[in-house]
C-alpha cells in the first residue's frame, strides 16, 4: 500500500458501508426497483474505468441490430447530457471528429458515430425515464451501459468486465483503490468477461470466490488507424516503421501503449491524462514538444481523446487516432449465453 493509498484507506470504510447498505436494500426489497418495458442487458464493472464497456457495448448492439431487435443504449454521458433528453443524438460528423455543443459526451459521440440512427441513445442521469421515452418509440431491447451499479433500475441480464490487467483496481475501495464495490458483488453478475487477455486461470480463480457466473474472454481489436480531419490513414502496415508518441486520457491508459506496442506500433513516448480530459491548446502544444523531443513523427491517441480534442490545432505532426472494436472468444456461446438469460426473466436481478 503506497502512502496516499494509507491516507486515503480511512474513507474507504464508510464508503464500503453505504455501498454494502445499498446494495442490501435493494435485495431485500427496501429499495424498489424501475422496470422497463422491455429486455434489459446491463454492461458494468468493478472499478472505475478502463474495462472495455464501450466497445462490449457496441458489440452487443450490434448483435441485435443483426437480428432486427428495436434496440436503445441508456448512457449517463459523462459531463452532461442532451438537451432534448432522451431523444436521438445528432449525428456526430461523419467527416472528422470536432466536438458538439449538443454531444457532451465523448461515449456518446462514439456510440452515435459507429452506430448512426440504426439505434436510439438515451442520455442521462434518470436513466428509466430516458427508457420510458425509448421505449414510446418502439424501443424493446435496451443496453444499459456502466449499469452495474445503477441498482435503480432493474435488467435482465448482469455482465461484468474484469480488465486482466488491472482486474481489481488495487484491490481497494475508493477513493484508496479503484473498486466501486467489493469483489463479493460479483455474487450479482450473470456472465463474467475478462477483457485483455484469452487465458487467466488465476483471475479465474480468484472471480470464482466470489461468483458461479459463466467466464469468457474478450480482447480489443485494432479496426483503423484514421487522421484527425476523420479520413482512413493509409494501410495499417505502411504506419509501423514510424515512431510515434502516445497521449490518452482513458480509464487505463497504460493499456493503450501495451495495445499499440501488441499491434506492431512503435510507440517511443507518452503522456497521460484523467480520464474524459479535455484538451486545450496549451496542452497539445506541450504534447507536441515533448514528441519532437523524443523523436516522434506523429501523435497517436484513443478515438475517444480524438473528440475530446475539440477544435485545439497540432501544429507540425500529424494526429492519428485508432478506431477499435471487441473480439469475444467463443463469440456464439456468448451469445447464445445472454439471449437464454433474458429467456429466464425474474424481474429480480438478485435472484
Amino acid at each position: 500500500m503506497t502512502i496516499a493509498e494509507s491516507i486515503l484507506w480511512p474513507l474507504t470504510l464508510p464508503y464500503g458501508a453505504a455501498v454494502r447498505i445499498r446494495a442490501q436494500a435493494y435485495r431485500w426489497g427496501i429499495l424498489r426497483q424501475q422496470h422497463l418495458g422491455g429486455v434489459v442487458i446491463s454492461v458494468g464493472n468493478l472499478t472505475v474505468g478502463g474495462t472495455g464497456k464501450t466497445p462490449m457495448v457496441l458489440w452487443i448492439a450490434q448483435r441485435l441490430l443483426a437480428e432486427r431487435r428495436a434496440t436503445g443504449i441508456l448512457t449517463r454521458g459523462y459531463q452532461g447530457e442532451l438537451a432534448a433528453a432522451g431523444a436521438n443524438a445528432p449525428e456526430a460528423k461523419q467527416s472528422g471528429t470536432e466536438a458538439s455543443d449538443d454531444l457532451t459526451s465523448d461515449e456518446v459521440q462514439i456510440l452515435r458515430t459507429r452506430l448512426g440512427e440504426r439505434v436510439l441513445l438515451g442520455v442521462g442521469a434518470d436513466r428509466f425515464a430516458r427508457g420510458g421515452e425509448l421505449a414510446k418509440r418502439g424501443v424493446g431491447w435496451f443496453l444499459l451501459d456502466d449499469g452495474f451499479q445503477h441498482l435503480q433500475l432493474a435488467r435482465d441480464v448482469d455482465i461484468v468486465l474484469i480488465d486482466a490487467s488491472n482486474p481489481f483496481g488495487g484491490r481497494h475501495l475508493l477513493p484508496a483503490g479503484r473498486l466501486r464495490e467489493p469483489r463479493s458483488a460479483l455474487s450479482r453478475a450473470d456472465i463474467v468477461v475478462i477483457t485483455r487477455s484469452g487465458h487467466s486461470p488465476g483471475l479465474e480463480a480468484a472471480i470464482r470466490q466470489d461468483s458461479n457466473a459463466p467466464i469468457f474472454y474478450a480482447r480489443t481489436q485494432l479496426d483503423s488507424v484514421w487522421a484527425r480531419n476523420g479520413s482512413v490513414s493509409e494501410d495499417d502496415a505502411g504506419l509501423r516503421p514510424k515512431r510515434f508518441f502516445a497521449f490518452c486520457g482513458i480509464g487505463n491508459p497504460p493499456a493503450f501503449v501495451s495495445d499499440l506496442r501488441e499491434w506492431g506500433f512503435q510507440v517511443v513516448g507518452q503522456k497521460f491524462f484523467r480520464d474524459h480530459h479535455r484538451y486545450g491548446q496549451q496542452e497539445i502544444s506541450e504534447i507536441e514538444a515533448e514528441a519532437r523531443g523524443s523523436g516522434a513523427e506523429a501523435l497517436i491517441c484513443t478515438e475517444k481523446d480524438a473528440f475530446n480534442l475539440g477544435s485545439v490545432r497540432c501544429d507540425g505532426l500529424d494526429v492519428l487516432y485508432c478506431r477499435i472494436s471487441m473480439r469475444v472468444d467463443r463469440e456464439e456461446e456468448f451469445w447464445r449465453e445472454i439471449i437464454a438469460r433474458t429467456k429466464r426473466k425474474t424481474g429480480h436481478p438478485f435472484r
